[in-house]
């Protein structure tokens, strides 16, 4: 019984291509999962929360050098 072209083979390229993005995939979750686990050794959450910015130190300025001249 001859197969129809309907029920064809994927080509090569397709295969690849499935499992290059299946791949991919089983490749993020595990970072995701191995940086999961370094930030709960440091208590930390990941990904982290964006950390507020806070002001810059105070410049004081001294003004003894400052004299009038009458």
């Amino acid at each position: 019984m001859k197969k129809t072209r309907e029920e064809s083979f994927p080509t090569l390229a397709e295969v690849e291509a499935e499992v290059m993005a299946e791949g991919r995939e089983w490749t993020r979750k595990r970072m995701e999962e191995r940086l999961q686990e370094l930030a709960e050794r440091q208590s930390e959450v990941f990904p982290p929360k964006p950390r507020a910015a806070k002001a810059s130190a105070q410049v004081s300025i001294s003004t003894n050098h400052r004299h009038r001249r009458r």
